[in-house]
């Protein structure tokens, strides 16, 4: 019996042993993506997939995937795979959970802090040679400690900002689309409020809500016009929960005091964005989770995935367990 083929679509910080010793390994190994018409005629002749959020696997893509056993996404979230095109066609679809929770909290909160205290502007600054002596008004930010922050969507990571927040006395507020346990609530003195009161009370807002359609553009003119104007918005979810347009508006206007994205819409963020041209807003190209140990954990599993999938067994950490009998 022949080998099963194997199309994995970036170079992963692991090892590839356990699933070379199991199939034939295809790796794309440019930097960039591999493009749409390229996946289309990989995909027809493989038995297994290790995909980014950066690869539309859409139901087309899918569809033609006539010997396609299992998907395996190195990513927790999965908003790029068209899921119940996979679950008609019984192919499991695994993502990496858990692994990233810490990593992206503490990259969350570092991009706060910046925001807040204007590191990357007062970086700049010093580099242009025009740090002239001690000033009493000088790029002044806002407190951190013993303020409120706003948690949009208290899932794994939005309960660990909300533990590091308890070590500044913060106020915690949280929305989600249904509320948390009362213990839950508790132990991270978190408090629920409805969106809007969330928006107009917290210094901070920080976004950990999954990309759905209800969520897209979740935060647009409104929402902005509803926050203080010393408020800072924090996003390391999606780049589509946030109108970049709307985001242009309130920074440029002075509608909020500050941003900080880890995510864009469209990502890369395109060379003549005016958001670029701002200097209230701090801009990282998708990083939040680029620890060395986190990223390599999150290969491993996708790997764990996908051999999973080609052996016949379930998959460690599946999608759509329905699959399954």
């Amino acid at each position: 019996m022949s080998q099963p083929n194997v199309f994995i679509t970036r170079r992963l910080p692991a090892s590839l042993d356990p699933l070379k010793a199991l199939a034939s390994v295809e790796v794309w190994t440019k930097r960039q993506p591999p493009p749409y018409d390229v996946l289309l005629n990989k995909i027809q002749a493989i038995d297994g997939l290790l995909c980014l959020l950066t690869d539309p696997i859409d139901r087309s893509l899918i569809e033609a995937g006539n010997q396609l056993r299992v998907i395996s996404q190195m990513a927790v979230g999965y908003d790029n795979i068209d899921i119940p095109a996979a679950t008609e066609k019984r192919i499991p679809v695994g993502h990496t959970p858990d692994v990233l929770t810490d990593a992206t909290a503490d990259f969350a909160w570092a991009l706060l802090m910046a925001a807040a205290r204007r590191v990357v502007e007062a970086d700049r600054f010093t580099r242009a040679h025009q740090w002239q002596t001690w000033e009493p008004d000088l790029l002044l930010g806002g407190n951190i400690a013993g303020a409120t922050l706003g948690i949009v969507g208290l899932g794994r990571i939005g309960q660990a900002m909300a533990r590091r927040a308890k070590g500044f006395d913060m106020r915690i507020l949280y929305t989600n689309q249904e509320r948390c346990d009362s213990a839950l609530e508790t132990a991270l003195n978190a408090e629920f409020v409805a969106f809007d009161e969330l928006l107009q009370a917290s210094d901070f807002v920080t976004i950990h809500t999954p990309l759905t359609p209800e969520t897209h553009h979740l935060f647009g003119d409104r929402q902005f016009q509803q926050m203080q104007r010393s408020a800072v918005l924090i996003n390391t979810a999606r780049g589509t929960i946030v109108d970049p347009e709307a985001l242009y508006r309130a920074l440029a206007q002075g509608q909020i005091a500050a941003a900080a994205i880890d995510v864009t819409e469209p990502e890369p963020i395109p060379a003549d964005s005016p958001l670029l041209t701002l200097d209230n807003l701090i801009i990282t190209p998708h990083i939040a989770s680029a620890s060395r140990q986190t990223r390599e954990k999150m290969a491993t599993m996708a790997i764990a995935n996908l051999v999973a999938g080609l052996r016949g067994e379930r998959l460690p950490h599946c999608v759509n367990p329905e699959v399954y009998p």
